[in-house]
């Protein structure tokens, strides 16, 4: 992996330069993706069914999967599958239980009674991508906050195969505890989602990753539904120095690698030392890797070492890179966590590897990409809930702050909410 020397956090920036990987403007992109939503929304089932065919070769006669091949599913599965789904599924319920939020009443002032209702979401849909990139630990992380937000429906969208919906994803989809699921996949899925069809339910959010034409249909039906985020490429950050062991940390920077072509490795270090190491394990441990060619890529083409001047500058750097995943490779690791400002999910410690995250630790790996964790947290529990505000006043706290409304009302030419409130009055 290439090393930098001597680079000003500017020149840091321009080798995480995101905007080549936000492939979601392609104008051609956006007009199929626009016109396979307006199918779905005149057409329903049959222009699903039609894609289904036409992009998956799979003809079907029905969408939804029969409850018989998701409990078959689960009751043929590995047991070493469903032990390590059940061991995740109660870690990530024991933490997000945690973000659980109540609302709040209060009656402060004499007569007046202000407040704010939590309410769960009436249905939400995940869309689960097909083949190599279905990954059921995705599944449990979705759907487990939203139960525990007390969501009212989940329903799962996956591509259909022609050799039936993967076994595991099955099983976890049962575990996770998901209400229904439809073989449908693509811009055709968000879209049955979104407005719903004779037989897939219209929901209030989606979640989850895909593709290109994934991401770009939920930019476009957001707002008639929320979605969770456009997903970028997977990220990993790591700050390292000399007590961190090379091959532990190259082994962590390609367990990102391999996700994606696209994905990026990056490391920052005040050790050239160091950073020579890793990157010779990098070069040594890549090429054992079943998905080498994938990994060797990121690795190649939006990977890299930066040595700096110190611990504080390797934080700056990554502050400013603000990356899904980051890694505090160094001693007594817990006393770095007040210099992270941005981070989608960090990772503490020489024992705490990134994939721990990803599978059994219990917080969520559905993070912020791009460098949105600037401004964006990990999928929890919140993005499950609406809050309702609410408020009620006696007659006589009206009138204490009658002047005070009708003033700003004027203020602002907006007379008949001033006479909206005198009208108590007069």
């Amino acid at each position: 992996m290439k090393i930098l020397k001597n680079q000003t956090l500017d020149q840091l920036l321009e080798q995480v330069d995101r905007q080549t990987d936000q492939q979601a403007n392609q104008p051609e992109v956006e007009a199929t993706v626009s016109e396979i939503i307006a199918n779905v929304i005149k057409n329903g089932d049959k222009a699903l069914k039609e894609y289904s065919q036409k992009f998956d070769k799979v003809e079907l006669d029905d969408l939804r999967v029969p409850q018989a091949d998701i409990d078959a599913a689960y009751k043929n599965a590995d047991q070493d599958l469903i032990d390590a789904l059940n061991l995740a599924k109660n870690n990530i319920v024991s933490y997000h239980q945690k973000e659980i939020q109540n609302g709040f009443v209060d009656a402060e002032q004499k007569g007046v009674v202000r407040g704010e209702k939590i309410t769960p979401l009436a249905a939400v849909g995940l869309y689960v991508p097909g083949g190599t990139a279905a990954y059921p630990s995705s599944i449990l992380m979705n759907v487990i906050p939203a139960k525990l937000a007390g969501v009212g429906k989940i329903v799962m969208v996956t591509p259909p195969q022609k050799d039936g919906i993967g076994q595991a994803v099955l099983a976890a989809a049962k575990i996770a505890g998901i209400d229904e699921i439809y073989q449908v996949g693509g811009a055709q899925a968000i879209a049955a989602l979104a407005y719903g069809t004779e037989s897939v339910p219209r929901v209030d959010k989606i979640t989850g990753p895909g593709n290109i034409f994934v991401a770009v249909a939920k930019k476009q039906v957001f707002g008639q539904v929320d979605i969770d985020m456009i997903a970028g490429p997977s990220e990993i950050g790591v700050i390292a120095d000399d007590s961190a062991n090379p091959k532990e940390v190259a082994a962590d920077l390609l367990s990102q690698a391999e996700h994606d072509k696209m994905a990026r490795p990056m490391m920052v270090t005040p050790s050239e030392k160091f950073a020579e190491a890793v990157s010779d394990e990098i070069d040594r441990q890549v090429q054992t890797l079943p998905r080498k060619e994938i990994a060797s890529a990121s690795v190649a083409n939006k990977g890299f070492i930066a040595v700096v001047d110190d611990l504080d500058e390797a934080f700056t750097v990554m502050n400013a890179i603000a990356p899904e995943h980051l890694e505090i490779e160094l001693e007594d690791a817990m006393q770095y966590l007040n210099q992270i400002k941005n981070a989608g999910s960090v990772f503490l410690g020489f024992n705490a590897s990134e994939p721990v995250g990803d599978y059994v630790a219990g917080p969520n790996h559905i993070l912020p990409t791009g460098g949105t964790a600037r401004f964006f947290s990990p999928l929890g529990v919140s993005d499950f809930v609406k809050r309702i505000q609410f408020v009620t006043y006696s007659r006589d706290a009206l009138k204490n702050e009658e002047k005070a409304i009708t003033t700003l009302a004027r203020v602002e030419g907006l007379e008949a909410h001033a006479r909206a409130v005198e009208s108590r009055f007069n």
